[in-house]
């Protein structure tokens, strides 16, 4: 585990802007080839599960609008920053309700995990985003239903029809 100081800035570019440098010294110690997944504690307040972005010999972390509102920093702000190494399986929590669901839909569970590491966790996000258990259990049938259909090719598109059509299900019931 690592903590530093660092500033928060902004890069003009796309839908990710806010980011959080971080030194080629500290890179190092979290990089591990391809795996630069962390847990990240911002100011002893908010912790994301995220990956060190490579740029030159350092990297950056980014910071949504969310995150930054829930801190409330802005450009140019200090902030502290511990980090700690994500061994986890997925690289973020994976919320119980969906974990059931895998356990209990042995197709579903393998087409699931003959994803990229980075579209399992998108996919996990998606469920763990919402409070709701009713939600939870609603985005990971239909996530799974998809899968089953589409052997196992995403299709975010065709997904969010189907989120929602499970979603309507669950409000008639």
């Amino acid at each position: 585990m690592v903590t530093f100081t660092t500033t928060l800035e902004q890069l003009h570019y796309g839908h990710w802007s806010y980011h959080l440098p971080v030194s080629p010294e500290i890179t190092a110690k979290f990089t591990d080839g391809n795996n630069r997944r962390v847990k990240c504690l911002i100011n002893n307040k908010a912790t994301i599960n995220t990956a060190l972005m490579p740029v030159d010999e350092g990297s950056y972390i980014l910071i949504n609008q969310k995150a930054r509102a829930e801190l409330n920093i802005s450009e140019g702000d200090k902030v502290e920053v511990t980090l700690e190494k994500d061994d986890s399986e997925y690289g973020m929590p994976m919320p119980e309700s969906f974990k059931v669901l895998l356990d209990q839909d042995e197709v579903g569970s393998e087409l699931f995990h003959t994803l990229t590491p980075g579209k399992q966790r998108n996919l996990i996000y998606i469920v763990g985003k919402v409070k709701s258990i009713d939600s939870q259990l609603n985005k990971g049938l239909a996530i799974l239903d998809h899968l089953t259909e589409t052997n196992g090719k995403l299709d975010f598109k065709a997904l969010n029809v189907k989120i929602k059509e499970f979603n309507q299900r669950g409000k008639m019931l």
